[in-house]
């Protein structure tokens, strides 16, 4: 597709409804696909509904639903008149969607049925419509007798301009509070076009999506980018547990997903990992080099064939991928790509195609995007990761001086990123700037990359490395049923006996760090963290929630 052509959702959208109208495009894991035809028909209906509700181009419709078809169908309703869509995080807490209502200044919201408690309290002075998004059925609202109605169409409006803005995103963050990032129709159809010269995802694919649709990443790369190609996309209709994932790869049998290295990591270390360390003798194995391979490649058509088989591109982003399990889906020569971008960024800057990467590297800057490194080390060439091109955000809403501060007057956006990019122009990331803790003799030290050595020790699911009165400390989170389920035969007295064990694991644990990172990175103290960390929607903990309070075991 040309990019001289219009960069608007509504053009692109009828562009696929005109060249795919009789594909399946939207549904439920094991039912029925609507078509692009079908779900045009729904768009101009619920088009019809907003105009009804006297929404207006440039209103903002707020957008709290779990993931379904009806979740794009209303995207595209509401971007489609002129409207500014506000997604909003199902797990955002009820003061932060108060918040976020009350900045937004949202003349109507859609929910679904289960998170309509969540606003049920809900007094903002400017909210006056409430839809429920699984039928479009009225909550309350301040127009008599309105309903959707199928057969309606809408009046013909102004056509919507590339720079107008389609959505205000509220990112949930890691450093704590959230801001609207404003994104225009250009930024999110540039990225989604040019996503496509990635990898691209066409008639015959079929994407499975199981990351909030609320957040820029699965919403433009998991649903705009694949309706542009005339993908059909998948959702689920419960959360993602194991019981209702596994049935739906076998339905869907997708060849295409997005996720989060949280994820991958998971499976790594619950299936992968066990299967070669339950023996003595494949314990072995698996550390010599060649037979390792051999047996990561055994282990990568099982994952295959576990993901329905068809699968070609499992896009991961949103965090760094543990080196450790990159080096596996290397070696079991499983489809994977390592994207990389912001919610700024609409959201993707750099990316790779399966088995085009390089180890630890997010790839090269997607076409159309310019990505430099300034205020570099002499000796490292790392620096901060700034990007320049047509999918770099409005700015911040309300924020014009946050807005500021982040884009040069030149246009170039200040990531916040560390990296460094090779002779070849693949980009590496280092860690947040603002996570970065820098030594006694002013080295900088990236406690990413301590975390992600801890991660591959035994019973670790997951941690935080802080700073502490000049000490570096590694919160931990244990699997504690791991640990009692393996120990719980050897004692009577179970609980003291694994508490115990605890405390001889955070000792093994600080020498096998310690091995392993330059002295400036040693850390000094290991304090278990009982509960899991919280995350934000891309399953990135929240570290300003850690780092700013005593390390208590």
């Amino acid at each position: 597709m040309e990019l001289h052509q219009s960069l608007t959702l509504p053009e692109l959208f009828q562009r696929s409804v005109d060249q795919f109208a009789d594909s399946p495009f939207l549904a439920f894991a094991g039912e029925e696909p609507l078509t692009y035809r079908l779900t045009h028909e729904k768009v101009m209906a619920l088009q019809a509904m907003l105009q009804a509700m006297e929404v207006k181009p440039g209103d903002r419709v707020a957008l709290l639903s779990t993931n379904m078809p009806n979740w794009g169908i209303t995207y595209l309703a509401i971007t489609g008149i002129g409207a500014v869509v506000v997604p909003l995080l199902p797990d955002f807490s009820q003061e932060e969607i108060k918040n976020v209502l009350d900045h937004s200044e949202a003349a109507a919201i859609f929910v679904s049925s289960g998170l309509r408690s969540k606003i049920a309290d809900y007094k903002g002075a400017f909210l006056t419509n409430r839809i429920l998004i699984e039928d479009y059925s009225v909550i309350t609202s301040g127009i008599a007798g309105l309903c959707f109605d199928e057969n309606k169409q809408p009046i013909m409006a102004k056509p919507v301009r590339e720079d107008q803005m389609a959505a205000i995103i509220y990112t949930s963050g890691t450093t704590g509070k959230s801001k609207g990032v404003m994104l225009s129709h250009r930024n999110i159809c540039f990225t989604a076009i040019k996503g496509r010269t990635i990898q691209e995802i066409g008639n015959n694919d079929r994407m499975l999506s199981v990351l909030p649709l609320s957040h820029t990443y699965e919403n433009t790369i998991g649903f705009i980018l694949p309706m542009v190609g005339g993908a059909s996309i998948y959702y689920l209709s419960k959360l993602p547990t194991p019981a209702v994932l596994l049935p739906a790869l076998k339905q869907v049998r997708p060849t295409a997903m997005l996720t989060v290295p949280l994820i991958i990591e998971k499976i790594y270390k619950a299936k992968i990992l066990p299967a070669f360390n339950d023996k003595r003798a494949t314990r072995f194995l698996y550390r010599i080099p060649v037979l390792r391979r051999k047996l990561n490649l055994l282990a990568g058509k099982k994952l295959m064939r576990t993901f329905g088989g068809e699968l070609k591109f499992f896009g991961i982003g949103g965090a760094k991928l543990s080196g450790t399990v990159e080096r596996f889906l290397i070696e079991a020569k499983f489809p994977y790509a390592i994207g990389y971008g912001l919610t700024e960024t609409s959201p993707l800057l750099a990316g790779v195609a399966p088995f085009a990467g390089k180890w630890q590297s997010t790839g090269p800057a997607m076409e159309g995007v310019k990505l430099k490194i300034v205020e570099k080390d002499r000796w490292t060439g790392e620096g901060e990761i700034l990007a320049k091109g047509p999918n770099v955000m409005m700015g911040y809403y309300k924020e014009p001086a946050l807005t500021k501060e982040v884009i040069t007057r030149d246009g170039w956006f200040k990531t916040g990123d560390l990296g460094l990019i090779d002779p070849n122009g693949y980009l590496f990331i280092k860690g947040r700037r603002k996570n970065v803790i820098i030594g006694a003799g002013g080295e900088n030290i990236f406690p990413e990359d301590i975390e992600s050595i801890i991660n591959n020790f035994r019973h670790v699911v997951e941690s935080v490395v802080i700073e502490q009165k000049g000490k570096l400390v590694a919160l931990v989170h244990f699997n504690h049923e791991e640990i009692e389920q393996q120990y719980q035969h050897m004692k009577e007295e179970v609980s003291t006996y694994v508490e115990a064990k605890r405390e001889e694991l955070t000792l093994e644990l600080r020498d096998y760090v310690n091995q392993q990172v330059s002295k400036f990175s040693k850390i000094q103290m290991v304090v278990v963290h009982m509960e899991p960390f919280q995350k934000t929607a891309t399953q990135k903990i929240k570290r300003f929630l850690y780092t700013q309070q005593p390390a208590v075991s």
